[in-house]
C-alpha cells in the first residue's frame, strides 16, 4: 500500500520510527498528485474539455514542491538529530487557497488576487508547521468561498469528485475534500461558513470538522462572513481530525475573536465510551424547506430516502453501543437558516470585499481611468466573478438605511432564535438534555457538474442542514455512513454545544470502529484504480 492511503497518525508514527522518511512520503504524495490531479487550476484557463481533463480531480491551484521538500528535509534532519518534530511529523497536507502562506500565492480562487504573494502566514498554517506537517500545496475552492460546489472558482478546471468525476465535490472547500479523498495529502485545512467543510466532506466521503466559533484562530484567513467563518480539518479518519484539531486549536492574540477556553486532549476525549450519551434526532433535519416564488409560500420536501436510511442506521449502531437515542427533537427555526444566511453573509461579504480596489494589492485594471471611482469600477468589473459581484450588490442593498430594519435586523433576530433552539435541546436541566444531535449533512449526494451552478438560491439550499450550526456558533462533525445506489458517499453529522468537539469526536470514532468491518468501508474512489494508484 502506498503511504498516500495511510492515515496521518500512522504516517507520523512510521516517520518517527525511521521506517520511512518524510521526503519519501512526500515523493509518494507528489507522484499521486501527478497520477490523478491533471492540470492545476489557472485563471482564464479553459474548463475541463478533453477526456483527460474530465477524468482528473483538479484539486490544486498550486503544488508547492520545492517548499514541501524543504519542509520534509527539515523533519528528517530533526529525527536524525533525535528531536521530536511534532505530532504530525512529515504528514503531507493541503490548505484551501483561502489561507495565506508567507511567500506563496494566496488567491481565494479569484482573479482579483491572482498576483498576491502573502507577506505572512495564517495562524493555522504556522501551527501545522510547528506540529511537523508538510504543505504539499494550495487547493481550489468557490471564489472567496461563495458557493456549495466549487464551480464558481476563477481557476479552471474546477475540482471534480474522485468517486465520480462527472460530479461536484461540494463546496466551498471542494478542493480540500477531493484532495483528501484521492490521497493527495492525508489532511486538508478548510473553512466552514455555512457548511463549507462538512458539505464537501459528505460529498467526497471524508471526515470534516467545523469547530466552535473562536476555537481556531481566523488570523490569516481571507474573510467571507467574519461572524460565521470557522477554519477546521478534513481527513480520512476521525483520529486524524482529532490530531489536526489538537494542533491548530487555541487562543491567538492576533485574533480578538479567538476563545480563551483551554484546549483539551482531543485524542483522550475521542477515546471515551459513548455509553449513556443522549443523542437526538430531529425531523427538521430530514426535510428541506424553501420559498416557492410562484406560490409565495414555504414548501417542504423530504431528503433522499437513501440518506435518511443511512443516518437512521448510524443511530442504530450508536444505540447498540449504549447511547440513548432521543427522537422528535424540536428545532422549529431550522427552516429559517438559509434566508437568515442570505442576509447576514451578504452584508458581511460586501463589507469584506470592499478592500479589493486595485490600489493596495492584487489585480489592477490596465485600462485607462479618469478617477479613483473609475479605477474601482473597472478593476472589480474585470477581476470579480459573478458570485462576488452578486454578494457585494446584495450586501450593499440589504445594509442600506432604508432596508436595515426590514432585512438585516430581522436576520439577526432569527439567528438568535436558532441559537436558542440549540441551547434548549442541549440544556442539561431542560426537557431533552442532549449530549449531541445526529443529522444528515446534505439533502442529496453529489450532484452532476453544471446541474445546479448558476442558480444561487437552489445552490444555497443544499446547505440548509449545515448552516444553522454556523448561526449558533456550535461545533459540527461530518463522517461517512455509507454509499447510495450510484456509489456516491453519504455523510452524517453530529452537532453539540459549545466546545464539545471532544464528545463529537468520540461519537464519530465509536461509529467508525463499530462499522470498520462493513463491506462499504473497503471501497476506494474509482479514480485510484483507474490510475493504478
Amino acid at each position: 500500500m502506498s503511504t498516500c492511503d495511510l492515515p496521518a497518525y500512522q504516517i507520523a508514527e512510521l516517520i518517527r520510527a525511521k521506517q520511512v522518511s518524510a521526503l519519501e512520503v512526500l515523493e509518494d504524495t507528489l507522484k499521486r498528485v501527478k497520477q490523478v490531479d491533471g492540470r492545476p487550476g489557472e485563471v482564464d484557463a479553459p474548463a475541463a474539455e478533453t477526456v483527460e481533463d474530465r477524468a482528473a480531480v483538479h484539486a490544486f491551484t498550486l503544488v508547492t514542491e520545492d517548499y514541501a521538500r524543504q519542509q520534509a528535509r527539515q523533519i528528517d534532519s530533526q529525527i536524525q538529530a533525535g528531536e521530536d518534530p511534532g505530532p504530525l511529523a512529515g504528514v503531507p497536507y493541503t490548505a484551501k487557497d483561502i489561507f495565506t502562506v508567507r511567500g506563496i500565492r494566496s488567491t481565494a480562487g479569484s482573479k482579483i488576487l491572482s498576483n498576491y504573494i502573502s507577506p505572512y502566514s495564517a495562524t493555522v498554517v504556522e501551527r501545522m508547521q510547528e506540529a511537523g506537517a508538510v504543505l504539499v500545496g494550495k487547493v481550489n475552492l468557490d471564489e472567496f468561498t461563495y458557493g456549495s460546489s466549487s464551480e464558481s472558482s476563477a481557476y479552471k478546471p474546477v475540482p471534480r469528485n474522485p468517486w465520480d468525476t462527472s460530479r461536484v465535490t461540494g463546496g466551498s472547500s471542494g478542493g480540500s475534500a477531493a484532495a483528501v479523498a484521492a490521497g493527495e495529502g492525508a489532511i486538508s485545512l478548510g473553512t466552514d461558513t455555512g457548511g463549507s467543510i462538512r458539505h464537501p466532506a459528505s460529498f467526497c466521503g471524508t471526515v470534516g470538522l467545523k469547530p466552535t466559533y473562536g476555537r481556531v484562530s481566523r488570523y490569516g484567513l481571507i474573510a467571507f462572513g467574519s461572524s460565521l467563518d470557522c477554519p477546521g480539518p478534513l481527513a480520512r479518519s476521525v483520529t486524524d481530525a482529532a490530531l489536526t484539531l489538537q494542533a491548530i486549536a487555541g487562543q491567538d492574540p492576533r485574533d480578538a475573536t479567538s476563545a480563551t477556553v483551554p484546549v483539551p486532549d482531543y485524542l483522550a476525549e475521542m477515546a471515551k465510551d459513548i455509553r449513556g450519551l443522549r443523542i437526538g434526532l430531529s425531523e427538521e433535519f430530514f426535510r428541506v424547506t424553501y420559498f416557492d416564488s410562484e406560490s409565495m409560500e414555504l414548501v417542504e420536501n423530504p431528503i433522499d430516502d437513501q440518506i435518511r436510511d443511512a443516518v437512521l442506521s448510524a443511530a442504530g449502531f450508536l444505540a447498540q453501543l449504549g447511547a440513548d437515542i432521543v427522537t422528535d427533537v424540536p428545532l422549529p427555526h431550522t427552516k429559517y437558516g438559509v434566508p437568515t444566511y442570505f442576509v447576514i453573509s451578504r452584508v458581511e461579504a460586501s463589507s469584506n470585499l470592499l478592500r479589493y480596489d486595485g490600489v493596495k494589492y492584487g489585480y489592477r485594471t490596465s485600462a485607462p481611468f479618469a478617477d479613483l471611482r473609475e479605477l474601482y469600477r473597472k478593476t472589480r468589473g474585470e477581476a470579480f466573478g459573478v458570485e462576488p459581484k452578486l454578494r457585494m450588490l446584495m450586501g450593499v442593498y440589504l445594509s442600506a438605511a432604508q432596508f436595515d430594519k426590514g432585512y438585516y435586523q430581522r436576520a439577526l433576530k432569527a439567528r438568535a432564535l436558532i441559537r436558542q433552539d440549540f441551547e434548549a435541546i442541549f440544556d442539561p436541566q431542560g426537557d431533552y438534555r442532549l449530549d449531541a444531535l445526529l443529522t444528515p449533512t446534505a439533502p442529496t449526494t453529489a450532484f452532476p457538474i453544471g446541474s445546479v451552478y448558476g442558480d444561487s438560491v437552489l445552490m444555497q439550499y443544499s446547505d440548509q442542514l449545515t448552516v444553522t450550526t454556523n448561526h449558533a456558533g456550535i461545533p459540527g462533525l461530518t463522517f461517512p455512513v455509507g454509499f447510495d445506489r450510484e456509489g456516491l458517499p453519504i455523510g452524517a453529522q453530529v452537532l453539540g454545544p459549545d466546545y464539545s468537539e471532544g464528545r463529537l469526536l468520540s461519537v464519530a470514532r465509536a461509529y467508525e470502529l463499530a462499522t470498520e468491518n462493513e463491506d462499504w468501508r473497503s471501497r476506494r474512489p474509482p479514480i485510484l484504480a483507474d490510475n493504478g494508484s
